[in-house]
């Protein structure tokens, strides 16, 4: 490894700590864990990282826990993940397994991070997982139709690289001359009510008039999923993993004759610029509920400390007066039930402070936090430790 690496490697990622968003943190007064009056809410209320500071909270409707996620961050670098499953929790789960230490793999043999390595990093996730789903199909069938958004910023040397599959977002606040935020969408939606996204996908297939479908008032990829770029939906990808009939929800109306759905992500870089404020990173159960404007006015108005937290109380609240009800209504729902009214949400608000961006700031401690942790055990990045 080249010596400059080998240094920011050290600085970025040794001594890396783990914080679990539980309940229990609820008694240790840290401004984490669950939300005392919401049980299903969970989040952070502020943790610095190399470019200033941010804020995590996650809230469960399904059964399981769909949304995986998670932010490294180092003395130099800062890795944010937003993994909105679909169909069950595999594929969110082995996004958040993988992909960061696929992405610190490559950056080590290449001795940088691009575009490309982002976009391999990706491509071997998506491998991997189909891989698992070659190895377990036979015993639960079920895993060929589970897949996941996958939304990604890496924050290094003053630039943010952005990948996205799927109608996860990014949105930055950027500050104007007369001190007024504006809302600028930095990713673009992969789904089916996108008019752009219908019009891509039938140049793509021209010989199938029902490659999408208004089902039910919903735009409908073959009937089925509304998104159009995922991990995993393996059944949507290659003809070995068609599902049996009896599987209706997942019918195709004829087998696949070539991949309909793509792991190919877009994939953004912007060099942070002194307007830019913070990023907004968030699952499409925020958007379903609040503009881009709104949630970059809440963030914009309000004090840093749990700003994640009230980005999704807001959203719940909005999802509550649509259904003429109130948030306290929602809030006593056991999760199952709560997906009737809102989807799992996941936020995860990222400020710059720019004085840190140059160099020669103060050291920020390496942590390492998770929106779900199914177990405890080293970070992704912890195999960067000792590197000679």
């Amino acid at each position: 490894m080249w010596p400059w690496l080998e240094r920011i490697a050290s600085a970025c990622w040794d001594r890396v700590r783990r914080y679990a968003l539980t309940r229990r943190d609820e008694e240790d007064g840290s401004g984490s864990g669950g939300d005392a009056d919401d049980l299903l809410l969970w989040s952070r209320d502020l943790v610095r990282h190399a470019a200033g500071e941010f804020s995590f909270a996650v809230v469960q409707a399904n059964d399981v826990l769909e949304d995986h996620s998670q932010v490294e961050t180092g003395a130099a670098a800062t890795f944010i993940g937003v993994y909105d499953g679909h169909g069950g929790a595999e594929a969110s789960r082995f996004i958040s397994n993988h992909l960061a230490a696929h992405l610190v793999r490559l950056a080590q043999e290449r001795g940088t991070i691009s575009e490309d390595i982002v976009r391999n990093a990706f491509s071997a996730t998506e491998e991997g997982f189909l891989s698992l789903v070659r190895r377990t199909h036979l015993i639960k069938p079920s895993i060929a139709s589970i897949g996941s958004c996958c939304l990604v910023g890496i924050i290094w040397k003053g630039t943010l690289y952005l990948a996205n599959l799927g109608d996860s977002r990014a949105v930055v606040g950027c500050l104007t001359g007369s001190n007024k935020i504006v809302a600028e969408q930095l990713t673009r939606d992969h789904n089916a009510s996108m008019e752009e996204v219908r019009q891509e996908l039938r140049s793509l297939h021209p010989d199938d008039s029902q490659i999408v479908v208004l089902k039910n008032g919903v735009w409908r990829i073959k009937g089925i999923i509304q998104v159009s770029r995922s991990i995993g939906d393996a059944y949507l990808k290659k003809k070995e993993f068609a599902l049996d009939p009896s599987m209706t929800r997942f019918h195709l109306p004829e087998p696949l004759r070539r991949p309909v759905l793509t792991s190919e992500p877009s994939i953004y870089t912007r060099v942070l610029h002194s307007q830019d404020s913070f990023f907004i990173f968030a699952s499409d159960g925020l958007w379903e509920h609040l503009t881009n404007q709104q949630a970059v006015d809440i963030v914009h108005n309000n004090p840093r400390a749990g700003i994640a937290r009230r980005l999704v109380k807001a959203a719940l609240k909005e999802a509550a007066r649509k259904r003429e009800m109130k948030y306290n209504d929602i809030k006593k729902l056991e999760k199952g039930v709560r997906r009737f009214f809102h989807d799992d949400i996941t936020v995860v608000v990222v400020f710059i402070d720019h004085e840190l961006l140059q160099e020669g700031h103060a050291y920020v401690p390496e942590v390492s936090v998770r929106g779900f942790v199914d177990s405890g055990g080293p970070s992704s990045f912890s195999g960067l430790n000792g590197i000679s």
